[in-house]
C-alpha cells in the first residue's frame, strides 16, 4: 500500500505533523508519496524524504490511501477531487471541529499502524450531484450539501420542492439545503435539520429561516430526484456546493439534485462509533447543568 500525504498548506501544525508521519513511514519501510509543497514547509528535514516528493495531482494518482492533513474544509475539497476513484481518505484534524477529519495528530502513529495491520474500516459515503439549465450542462458534486438560497436581496423567496416529478411543498424563506447524510451535521443542522447516521440511504431537505411555522425539514429516500424551482418574480439566487459558490442565477431557476453514482470512502477506527464522534465533537446529549456544580 502506498500512502499519499496531502493537506492544507496554511495549517500551522502541518509541517511538524507530516514530518513525524514520514519519519514513521520511513522507519517501517512503508511506501509513501508526499505533496512536494509540504516538503517545502519542512525545510532541511525534507532532505531525507525528497525522493518521495510529487505534485499534488501525482499524489492523488499514485496513492492507494490518502492521508489528508487539515480540517473539514480540507476533507471536503480533497474528497470532491477523488470522487469515483475508490481511494480511501484518512483525515488528520489540524482544524477546529474535525468532524470528517476525525484523527487527532497524536492518534496518527497508532492509526497508521492499525491501517498497516488491517485494523480499520472504510465507510462509503453518499455524494450528491446537481444540474441546472442555467449552468449549461455542468454537473456539480457535493459531499455535504447543495444549497439554493437568496443572494443579495433581503427579501424572502418562494422555493418549490418537487420530488420525483411530483410537487411536494413550497418553502418561503431564505433558501433550501439539500444534504447528504454526511452533511446532516453541517449547514442543515444549523438550520434545525435532523442528525442522520452517515450510512443511511436518505437525502435531507432543510429550509433556511422558513417564514412559516409549518416549514419543516423533509427526509426522502436517496433514490429520489429533488427539483427546486424559483419563479421568475423572485430575486437572484445563489447556488453553492459544500460552501463553494457555483453560480449566481437569475430566475426562473430550476436546480435538480440527486444521488451520484459515485461515492467517497473515509477511513474509520474500528473502536470508535459515529455516536462517539457526535458526543466528542458536537457535545451531543451533554447537559450543561452537569458541569456547573
Amino acid at each position: 500500500m502506498t500512502f499519499g500525504l496531502v493537506g492544507n498548506l496554511e495549517k500551522a501544525r502541518l509541517a511538524d505533523t507530516a514530518r513525524k508521519l514520514m519519519d514513521r513511514l520511513q522507519v517501517s519501510k512503508a511506501a509513501y508519496v508526499v505533496d512536494e509543497r509540504i516538503l517545502g514547509l519542512i525545510g532541511h528535514a525534507a532532505a531525507a524524504h525528497r525522493e518521495h516528493g510529487r505534485s499534488h495531482d501525482a499524489c492523488l494518482r499514485e496513492a492507494d490511501m490518502l492521508v489528508a492533513f487539515g480540517g473539514d474544509g480540507t476533507m471536503l475539497s480533497i474528497a470532491r477531487s477523488v470522487v469515483g476513484r475508490n481511494l480511501p481518505i484518512l483525515g488528520v484534524n489540524l482544524g477546529k471541529l474535525g468532524f470528517l477529519a476525525e484523527f487527532a495528530p497524536e492518534e496518527l502513529e497508532r492509526a497508521i499502524g492499525d491501517v498497516v495491520a488491517g485494523r480499520y474500516v472504510v465507510e462509503d459515503r453518499l455524494v450528491l450531484e446537481a444540474v441546472s439549465p442555467a449552468l449549461e450542462g455542468k454537473t456539480i458534486r457535493a459531499v455535504n450539501d447543495v444549497v439554493v438560497e437568496k443572494s443579495r436581496s433581503p427579501r424572502i423567496i418562494d422555493f418549490e420542492a418537487h420530488i420525483n416529478g411530483a410537487y411536494a411543498v413550497t418553502y418561503r424563506g431564505d433558501g433550501l439545503v439539500i444534504s447528504s447524510p454526511t452533511g446532516s451535521t453541517a449547514y442543515a443542522l444549523s438550520n434545525g435539520g435532523p442528525i442522520v447516521t452517515p450510512t443511511s440511504a436518505v437525502i435531507g431537505i432543510t429550509p433556511i429561516a422558513p417564514h412559516t411555522l409549518s416549514g419543516r425539514p423533509l427526509i426522502v429516500p436517496d433514490s429520489s430526484e429533488i427539483r427546486v424551482v424559483v419563479q421568475s418574480d423572485s430575486n437572484e439566487v445563489l447556488l453553492s456546493a459544500d460552501g463553494q459558490i457555483e453560480g449566481f442565477l437569475k430566475p426562473p431557476v430550476e436546480v435538480t439534485v440527486r444521488r451520484s453514482a459515485s461515492t467517497i470512502k473515509l477511513v474509520k477506527r474500528m473502536d470508535r462509533s459515529y455516536f462517539d464522534v457526535l458526543r466528542a465533537k458536537l457535545l451531543w446529549g451533554r447537559d450543561p447543568r452537569a458541569s456547573t456544580g
